[in-house]
C-alpha cells in the first residue's frame, strides 16, 4: 500500500487511494491492515460524509476517519509508538521513497521520519529503484578514477582525520611533480582516463598545482583531471580551472553548521567551505560534495539537512562513505558509521539526482569486503582505485585499516574488473563525465 503518508502534523496518517479503490474496497483494505497489527475496533459511527472507527492497540486508542466519495482515509493518533507501528503497517517509508522517485523532493520532516524508521526491507526497495535509475542513465558501465595521493601534509586539524596537522605519528611525504606525472602515465596504460590529485590542504603553491595540471593535460589530452585539495580562495580555483582542471571534490562533511563545529577546530569555517563549493560551481567545475555517514554527533536532522543541500546544490558528484575512526584522532573511540545506512543514502541520492556521479568509496570497501559491489548495486557508478606509489600508500591513512594499500596499480585494476563483472557490470575506459539533465 503506497498511499499512506503523514499530513499536516506527525499525528495524522492519510491514505490517498492511489490504486483507484472504491470506498468500500478502501475501507476493507484499511481494516485488514489494522487488524494485522492487532487492532481492536471498539466502535463505528456512520456520519453523512464519513465513517468514524474507534480503535485501539493494547491500551493505545486512535481514530480512523474514512471519507465518502473518494476523499481518502485519515488515521488520528496521539501516541508516537502506536503511530510508528501504523506507519510500518501502511508502508509509509516506501511511500516516501516512491514520492522521492516521483517528485525528487522530500521535506525535512519526511527525511527525518525516513532516517529514524527505515528498515532493511525498505533499503533493498530503494536500492532496486536506484539501480534501475543508474542503469537507465549510464547503463552497466562503471567509471574508474585513478587517485594520486601526492602528499599527506595538511594545515588543518579536523578531529576525524588521520593526517590532521597535530598527529605526530604520521610519516609525512610529498611526491615530486615527476612522480605525480609517472603515476598518471602508468594509470593511462591501465585504462584510466580520469586522474584525481588528492592531498592534505595547501601543500603545493597554487602555481605548482597549475603546472602539474597543464602537464597532465598535455600528456593525456583525452583525460579529465579532478582536484581534491581542500579549501582555497576563488582566484586559486580560477587559476587551476584555467590550467585545465575539469572537476573538484570537496566534501562539505555536513550541511548543519552546529554539527560542523563539533567536527572541526574553531579556526575552520562552515560558511567558507560552503562558499568554496559555490565558487567551484561558478567557475564551471564538475563539482563534488559529500559526507561521512555516522560521523560523531550526526543526527537524522543532520542527514535531512544534507539531503536538502544536495537537492538544492545539485552537485555533479556525491561522495558518501561510512565514518571510520583513526587511532590517532580525538574520535578514535567513536563507533564506525553504519554500512547499511551508507548503502541506503547512496540509493536515496541516486533516486533524487538520477544523473549524479556516485562513487562506491574505498571506505565502503574497507568496512565490508563486498562494499564496493553492493554500493554499485545500490546505485553507485564510480570506483576510485589508488595509483599512488605503494611505498607511500600506508602513509595516507585518513582512517584505520584502509584497503588496497599494498596492491600494485595493475593488480588493483584487474581485481576491480573481475569484481564488477561478477555482478554484471563492465569497467568503462573513458573520462566518464556527468550527463546533464
Amino acid at each position: 500500500m503506497k498511499g499512506f503518508h503523514l499530513i499536516g502534523d506527525p499525528k495524522r496518517l492519510y491514505f490517498t487511494n492511489p490504486t483507484n479503490l472504491n470506498d468500500e474496497e478502501e475501507y476493507s483494505e484499511v481494516m485488514s491492515r489494522l487488524k494485522a497489527v492487532g487492532c481492536e475496533i471498539t466502535k463505528t459511527e456512520k456520519m453523512p460524509y464519513c465513517d468514524i472507527i474507534k480503535c485501539k492497540i493494547g491500551g493505545d486508542k486512535f481514530d480512523v476517519v474514512s471519507y465518502i466519495d473518494g476523499d481518502g482515509t485519515f488515521i488520528y493518533c496521539e501516541d508516537t509508538n502506536t503511530m510508528s507501528k501504523l506507519e510500518k503497517t501502511f508502508e509509509y517509508n516506501k511511500f516516501l521513497i516512491d514520492k522521492l522517485n516521483k517528485t525528487k523532493h522530500l521535506d525535512k520532516t519526511e527525511w527525518i521520519t525516513l532516517f529514524d524508521t527505515w528498515d532493511e526491507d525498505e533499503r533493498i526497495y530503494a536500492a532496486g529503484i536506484a539501480k534501475n535509475i543508474a542503469q537507465s542513465v549510464y547503463g552497466n558501465k562503471i567509471f574508474i578514477r585513478g587517485i594520486v595521493e601526492f602528499s599527506n601534509i595538511c594545515r588543518n586539524d579536523c578531529y576525524y582525520c588521520g593526517i590532521r596537522k597535530s598527529n605526530a605519528n604520521v610519516q609525512r611525504y610529498c611526491l615530486t611533480e615527476d612522480e605525480i606525472l609517472d603515476c598518471c602515465a602508468e594509470g593511462y596504460e591501465l585504462g584510466f582516463r580520469t586522474f584525481v590529485l588528492q592531498s592534505g590542504e595547501h601543500v603545493f603553491k597554487p602555481e605548482q598545482v597549475a603546472e602539474v595540471v597543464k602537464k597532465i593535460k598535455a600528456a593525456h589530452p583525452d583525460c579529465a583531471v579532478t582536484l581534491s585539495l581542500g579549501e582555497e580562495e576563488y582566484e586559486t580555483y580560477k587559476l587551476w580551472r584555467e590550467a585545465g582542471a575539469d572537476r573538484y571534490l570537496l566534501r562539505h562533511e555536513t550541511a548543519n553548521e552546529a554539527h560542523y563545529k563539533k567536527l572541526h577546530p574553531e579556526n575552520m569555517s562552515w560558511q567558507h567551505r560552503m562558499d568554496c563549493l559555490k565558487n567551484l560551481k561558478k567557475l564551471g567545475y564538475q563539482t563534488g560534495a559529500g559526507i561521512m555517514v555516522g560521523s560523531p554527533y550526526q543526527t537524522s536532522g543532520c542527514l535531512a539537512d544534507d539531503m536538502l543541500f544536495f537537492e538544492s546544490f545539485k552537485p555533479e558528484m556525491i561522495g558518501i562513505g561510512p565514518f571510520l575512526p583513526h587511532k590517532d584522532t580525538p574520535f578514535k573511540d567513536e563507533p564506525k558509521g553504519g554500512y547499511e545506512l551508507t548503502l541506503f543514502l547512496l540509493s536515496l541520492c541516486r533516486i533524487m539526482l538520477p544523473n549524479v556521479l556516485l562513487p562506491a568509496t574505498t571506505a565502503l570497501g574497507t568496512i565490508n569486503t563486498r562494499g564496493r559491489e553492493e554500493g554499485v548495486l545500490a546505485g553507485a557508478n564510480v570506483i576510485m582505485p589508488n595509483l599512488s606509489p605503494t611505498a607511500v600508500r600506508k602513509k595516507y591513512m585518513l582512517y584505520d585499516n584502509k584497503i588496497c594499500t599494498g596492491d600494485e596499480s595493475a593488480q588493483c585494476r584487474g581485481c576491480l574488473e573481475r569484481r564488477m563483472e561478477s555482478i554484471g557490470y563492465k569497467i568503462e575506459i573513458s573520462r566518464g563525465d556527468y550527463k546533464g539533465d
